[in-house]
């Protein structure tokens, strides 16, 4: 019998048992970046979030279509355009190539689609034209067609909002449009001069205009999707009102449930502040390169903390993780040169194997996956000392410790070490054997004091002396 997988569902505020509706594929949204600038740490820590939750779909045995959309026309990416004379295109392809680097730095695993917004406006068109037709819209004076939320009885289900306190100011109301209700959202804004010299207008049976943030999700995952998702996940932020006011537009075109689960991923926080760059604590993927930060290690320290607690960032906590996969690098590397090994490690490798995955089938718990994994380390390393001869205990091991990796994915690359340094260990370790066949240990451990000052270990095996650098 297959194992129970069970995730926190905002909707309902429960962790839930969860299987796709057809039982064999996921159909799963996740909110992807607004490309006017290149993502930050904060909204990568959600793309972690939900890599991890892509691949164990895919360890649980089920299938995943994933689609995350890229946002390439906004208020933030037509203010760029316009302040440097350019179109919203010219903003958005450089950075669209900047996210899909970083995110191939961390390793994080392909969509199956990453439609852009301004593919898809006849979609939204449509959506929109419905929700007129259904009375659940209405056009302003000025050409903006707004959603009327008293109109939808369900609005705030999943922000567990009071309408009532909704205040003039608020994020929904971020658009200066003349409206029946002051808590209405715009679905299609008027286009303004701006909107015209950037190449962000469009025609529509309104006018000429461009689509609302919100309304562009809803149109791409209905398209690819289906009315009714699987999954749809995002950052805790994006609750209200951009989560909110999808299921308005979307329930309120189709009278169908727009997701059966929502998942949110924390904040990440620098020294207890959250991440954003108006803050100007701002970093990104391309800071971890400068600082050498291996991405093993950055996926460490996010899946250190559950997804569903706010993460602090530190120099501090980025060194722990960077000492913590390298453990795990020379373990993997250990493990791959071993010929043989005892029984026991056989066992312990399908309890490890066992207890990750009841760890992540149980709402992601990461942490409690990785504490498995540093166990089997430790107990796989103490029976690799035992010099065992079984065969099969090793391929076990292997095997158990790849389906543990090809979820957490923590193990760093190898990085070979400078080709001079290289030869001028070698020479020195050579020299060392040398005094110690003359057994001038004295020499002898001058010379390892010299090697270690390089920043390189050594250690004496029965194979002969090894050495990697620290």
């Amino acid at each position: 019998m297959a194992a129970e997988f069970r995730l926190y569902n905002t909707l309902s505020r429960k962790v839930e048992p969860f299987s796709p509706a057809d039982g064999e594929t996921v159909r799963m949204y996740t909110c992807g970046p607004t490309v006017y600038r290149p993502a930050h740490l904060g909204n990568f820590r959600t793309f972690l979030f939900e890599d991890l939750l892509r691949r164990v779909i895919i360890l649980r045995g089920w299938k995943v279509i994933q689609v995350m959309n890229l946002t390439d026309v906004d208020d933030k990416i037509i203010k760029s355009a316009n302040e440097t004379g350019t179109t919203i295109g010219e903003v958005t392809a450089p950075i669209t190539r900047i996210f899909h680097a970083d995110r191939a730095f961390l390793r994080i695993q392909d969509a199956e689609l990453y439609p852009k917004a301004t593919d898809h406006i006849p979609e939204m068109i449509a959506i929109v034209q419905r929700l007129v037709d259904r009375k659940l819209a209405y056009k302003a004076e000025d050409g903006t067609v707004y959603f009327a939320i008293d109109r939808f009885k369900d609005y705030g289900k999943l922000s567990r909002l009071d309408t009532r306190e909704v205040k003039a100011g608020a994020r929904v109301l971020q658009d200066d449009y003349s409206k029946e209700n002051a808590q209405d959202f715009a679905l299609w804004k008027a286009a303004k001069a701006e909107d015209e010299a950037t190449g962000a207008a469009w025609d529509s049976p309104w006018g000429r205009g461009r689509p609302g943030w919100h309304l562009e999700c809803s149109a791409m995952a209905m398209k690819y999707l289906g009315e009714t998702l699987d999954i749809h996940g995002g950052g805790i932020d994006l609750i209200f009102p951009h989560h909110e006011d999808e299921i308005a537009q979307s329930e309120g075109s189709t009278g169908k449930p727009f997701s059966r689960v929502w998942c949110h991923g924390e904040f990440l926080l620098t020294e207890g502040a959250k991440m954003a760059k108006r803050v100007g604590n701002v970093a990104t993927v391309q800071d971890l390169r400068d600082q050498e930060v291996p991405a093993a290690a950055f996926r460490h320290f996010v899946f250190s903390t559950h997804y569903r607690k706010q993460l602090n960032m530190s120099g501090e906590a980025l060194e722990a993780s960077m000492e913590g996969v390298r453990r795990i690098g020379d373990f993997a590397r250990r493990l791959t040169e071993a010929k043989a090994a005892t029984p026991e490690l056989e066992k312990i490798a399908e309890d490890a194997e066992a207890e990750v995955s009841a760890a992540l089938f149980d709402d992601l718990n990461a942490p409690i996956a990785l504490g498995a994994l540093f166990t089997f380390v430790r107990r796989a390393n103490a029976e690799l000392d035992r010099n065992g001869v079984d065969k099969r205990a090793i391929e076990s091991a292997r095997a158990a410790f790849g389906r543990i990796n090809s979820v957490l994915d923590v193990i760093p690359e190898a990085v070979g070490p400078d080709p001079e340094l290289a030869r001028w260990v070698e020479e020195r370790i050579a020299a060392r054997k040398d005094a110690r066949a003359r057994r001038e240990f004295a020499e002898a451990d001058r010379i390892r004091a010299e090697i270690e000052a390089k920043g390189v270990a050594i250690e004496d095996t029965p194979q002969g002396t090894k050495w990697k650098v620290r």
